[in-house]
């Protein structure tokens, strides 16, 4: 009797098994043969399923961006705006191993965007969803004259920092990164709204307004593949 195999889990398998053979090899030594080789079967184990590289592509997009947008709404309902934006920009640093694979995913793709018109679609489609993201995270302390700066400062920051980790991960570990973090959101141009402190009306800023540190809680960390 034939073996009964799920679809839709061979599928999910297949994809996460690509994510893991371009970060760990790159993109230019990446082909559905060596991926099957990879899982341990024939070629037809993958071509099954995704008949060409572009259809695989295409579904690894698909994954990110789904993955991205379900971790979005997580970040959209914390309440505290200081909290959530520390949670977003975490969200967007290599600081455990589902986050490093993601980086050095990115990477070597970035690097084939000129030659590899699926590539330069993923990465197109992908980069707005994560500006939808840092959004979430700006949303009510940064001025909206000030925000497509502010965004692209971030953006820009974030991923220096990720691609600083892909060179040099020795150098710059989990820690370095939310140390650098935290001196970053004070350089951020933010603007709290008010809030009552013992019992008393005040204003409460972020450090780069009034010299003191914001409040620095425990960040949540992405916990799918999306960047």
């Amino acid at each position: 009797m034939p073996r009964y195999v799920d679809a839709d889990q061979r599928r999910s398998d297949i994809i996460e098994a690509a994510g893991d053979a371009i970060s760990q090899e790159g993109y230019a030594r990446f082909t559905l043969r060596s991926l099957a080789r990879r899982m341990g079967g024939s070629s037809t184990l993958v071509t099954h399923y995704f008949p060409t590289k572009d259809e695989l592509m295409v579904a690894l997009t698909g994954r990110v961006l789904a993955e991205s947008r379900d971790r979005a709404r997580e970040l959209e309902a914390i309440e505290d705006p200081m909290e959530r934006l520390r949670n977003v920009l975490v969200w967007f640093l290599p600081v455990d191993d589902e986050g490093m694979r993601q980086e050095r995913v990115r990477v070597a793709l970035a690097s084939h965007r000129d030659s590899e018109p699926s590539v330069a679609v993923l990465l197109d489609q992908i980069d707005p969803v994560m500006r939808d993201v840092l959004k979430i995270g700006l949303r009510g302390i940064v001025a909206p004259t000030h925000l497509d700066a502010t965004l692209d400062v971030v953006r820009a920051w974030a991923s220096g920092v990720a691609l600083l980790f892909v060179e040099h991960p020795q150098v710059w570990t989990a820690e370095r990164q939310m140390a650098t973090l935290d001196e970053f959101i004070e350089m951020l141009p933010l603007h709290l709204a008010p809030v009552e402190r013992d019992g008393e009306p005040g204003r409460r800023r972020s450090g780069s307004t009034d010299g003191s540190r914001p409040g620095r809680p425990q960040a949540q960390r992405r916990t799918s593949a999306a960047r």
